[in-house]
């Protein structure tokens, strides 16, 4: 599951998954910063995009084994994706909003015209790990437990699988020429594919990889680096055209007992030096890639799930279990904002394209819809 900790992954989402209630802060408790608040799903809500084209619609999937499409603005559901048979873990929009696409732990893959509401077309594979949209064009891809990833052209289904070495396709990232596609594996090993030919162009492996899963990608905004999370605590920067491994930021904590991972990381869109990691014992670590130094280090009071990075200034945005979303400033390292309202821990969180608007989902079982206000840059 995207975002979550390998600890989170290990647990039946079927059950009730339980965090520790001292993570949450009264205060931030009771205070609900939310311009509104999406009842419909009836348990726990796994995961959340908004629709770049329109940044007003939603869709939300969750532990009642449904997805939902709806307004940001208005609230009203405009239609249900039904017929999935495990918690739908994983959802998105094509690039123009044409499509909406869900799919659940049991590996079915449905897409959806979103004018009208009518699924055009579904796939059942091995359990789903992520799914990402292209960039440009009417293509899904899908990573899953058996190691293989799959692209599909939508509608006609047309299909290329990218075959795995018997180890889970734990994450991925299609890279911004949209001509390359990162997969990191369970085995801490990273594999740069080329998307016309489905050949891997690099096998990043040997005493170089990491030790255990590679749970987060990001690839940066010049198709150079790749940076890779893992629940080895450690985050690596890759060249893409080599596939050699440039640097290794460590975020493991001396002298700590409490189990660590890198649960998300991603270069800055607006400064492009920038790197941040954000990890299970609640930092996010600001790196600067030339110099391989640790710039800042902001902790929260819970594990940090998610980070995004603003497009048009060096801004970050958390969400934790401690089911607070905050924005922080990469510069010095200060908290700017937060945005309380979740009653329980947060599991993602999307931002719309034009920076207004954030949407998150939590095992309270709704979504939030924020407003957001940055300070002056």
């Amino acid at each position: 599951l995207t975002g979550l900790s390998a600890e989170v992954n290990e647990i039946d989402l079927d059950n009730d998954m339980q965090y520790n209630s001292d993570e949450f802060d009264d205060e931030a408790t009771y205070r609900d910063d939310s311009t509104f608040v999406y009842k419909k799903h009836a348990d726990s809500v796994f995961t959340a995009r908004i629709d770049s084209k329109t940044s007003d619609l939603v869709i939300s999937g969750g532990q009642d084994d449904i997805a939902y499409v709806w307004s940001a603005f208005s609230g009203e559901t405009k239609f249900q994706c039904d017929g999935h048979k495990d918690s739908v873990t994983c959802v998105g929009f094509s690039h123009d909003g044409v499509y909406a696409a869900s799919a659940d732990l049991s590996g079915l893959i449905k897409v959806w015209k979103v004018e009208t509401g009518k699924e055009v077309w579904s796939f059942e594979c091995s359990d789903i790990e992520w799914m990402q949209w292209h960039q440009i064009a009417h293509v899904l891809i899908v990573g899953t437990q058996d190691g293989d990833t799959w692209m599909w052209k939508i509608p006609s289904g047309d299909c290329k699988t990218f075959q795995g070495h018997g180890f889970s396709a734990a994450s991925g990232c299609l890279m911004p020429d949209g001509k390359r596609l990162c997969v990191g594996y369970e085995n801490g090993s990273v594999k740069v594919w080329d998307m016309k030919t489905a050949t891997c162009l690099h096998h990043v492996n040997g005493k170089d990889i990491h030790s255990s899963s590679v749970v987060c990608l990001d690839c940066d905004k010049d198709n150079n680096l790749i940076l890779t999370g893992s629940t080895d605590a450690t985050a690596k920067v890759i060249h893409s055209t080599t596939g050699k491994v440039v640097t290794t930021f460590s975020c493991i904590e001396e002298n700590s007992e409490d189990e660590n991972s890198v649960e998300s990381c991603a270069f800055s869109y607006s400064q492009s030096s920038l790197a941040a990691t954000g990890t299970l014992t609640g930092k996010l670590n600001i790196w600067d890639v030339p110099t391989q130094t640790n710039r800042n280090t902001c902790q929260h009071t819970g594990g940090v799930v998610k980070l995004k990075w603003d497009i048009t200034s060096p801004l970050v945005y958390t969400a934790c279990l401690d089911g607070v979303i905050r924005l922080w400033d990469a510069r010095n390292g200060k908290c700017c904002y937060e945005w309380a309202g979740h009653q329980d821990a947060l599991l993602d969180f999307d931002v719309s394209k034009d920076g207004k608007t954030l949407v998150s989902v939590s095992e309270d079982n709704t979504a939030r819809v924020f407003s957001l206000h940055k300070p002056d840059s």
